[in-house]
């Protein structure tokens, strides 16, 4: 089977890798710098014990057209990048090639064969008027929830920080003969792929902590370990994933976990800097409406109050503004 890769930067690229020294055959669409160097020198991965695989003979490219057919796609783009290319994508697939979509919080597809009164729902603000869902048919979809954390220590080069698991399920809850083969790929790869009854499940699961500890941590520029320390902003994080478990409730979505285990893993997780204060750092576009504002969109359809999300997404919005605007990005620097 053929993968393509759209998006090899941290987690992307750590698949690539991963799966193009099992001996899968890798296509990865990356720009710039990144570009250049896995054209020059192949791409590095640097596990999380340290050791180190390189990929020397995938193909490349930054364009998606140029790429041919593949049996898995694998679309590790940003939320916010991906209604840009979704037209292209197609064009990647074989007549029966799957769509992986990796991205964080609540995915476009969300109420494709959901059932239930809100089936079929758009949500507009991770898919604003159904761009994607007209591109991307959604019975291509194979749902994922991304566990691994890594970073791009520079360009041509991927840093594992923790994390093998990537769930799959279907969004009917099916166990399909294309869903046992792509999971066979991240198998065989050296990574785990269990297969979901409920992907949904499974994505508020994860979903819980992003939208409480990413944009706080881009307010605060606090890694995940301190935020979850701090009372003050522990209790934030508690009141956040009570609001946001209501909301998941009445879409019939129930949580395995305790909001306080659930804190309690990304407290071990320890001083890792979210995606979102990632973003911020660097001067890019983050990733607010995937992970806060889509959660909000479906408080109000399911009339659910959740004042505290409400107020730290006004807050994590104009912080976005702002970097527009003046055009800057925002650190946190030592003291002269």
């Amino acid at each position: 089977m053929r993968v393509c890769v759209v998006g090899a930067g941290s987690i992307g690229g750590m698949v690539a890798v991963r799966m193009a020294a099992a001996g899968i055959p890798v296509t990865v669409v990356a720009r710039g710098a990144h570009l250049q160097a896995i054209r020059a020198h192949g791409l590095r991965l640097i596990n999380a014990d340290g050791t180190e695989q390189v990929a020397h003979d995938m193909r490349s490219t930054e364009r998606l057209r140029e790429c041919g057919p593949h049996e898995v796609v694998i679309l590790a783009v940003k939320a916010t990048q991906l209604a840009e290319m979704a037209c292209d994508v197609p064009s990647l697939l074989t007549d029966d090639g799957v769509v992986l979509p990796m991205q964080n919080g609540i995915p476009w597809w969300y109420f494709h064969r959901h059932g239930g009164p809100l089936a079929g729902q758009m949500i507009e603000t991770v898919d604003p008027a159904g761009q994607i869902l007209r591109q991307i048919d959604a019975d291509r979809v194979l749902g994922c929830v991304v566990y691994p954390a890594a970073e791009i220590v520079e360009p041509g080069v991927i840093r594992q920080i923790e994390g093998e698991r990537f769930a799959l399920g279907e969004l009917d809850g099916s166990m399909s003969d294309r869903l046992t083969r792509t999971a066979a790929l991240f198998e065989r790869a050296g990574m785990k792929a269990p297969l979901l009854e409920d992907v949904r499940a499974e994505l508020w699961l994860k979903l819980w902590g992003n939208l409480t500890f990413n944009p706080v941590s881009a307010l605060t520029h606090a890694p995940l370990s301190d935020i979850c320390e701090f009372p003050a902003s522990r209790e934030l994080a508690a009141q956040m994933m009570a609001e946001a478990q209501t909301v998941a409730g009445k879409l019939g979505i129930g949580f395995r976990v305790s909001i306080d285990k659930r804190i309690a893993g990304a407290q071990r997780v320890g001083r890792h800097k979210t995606s979102m204060l990632q973003d911020i750092e660097a001067g890019r576009e983050p990733e607010i409406e995937a992970l806060v504002g889509s959660v909000l969109e479906l408080a109000r359809l399911t009339t659910t109050p959740a004042p505290r999300i409400e107020a730290v997404y006004a807050l994590v919005k104009l912080l976005a503004a702002t970097m527009v605007r003046e055009q800057v990005k925002v650190r946190a620097l030592p003291r002269a």
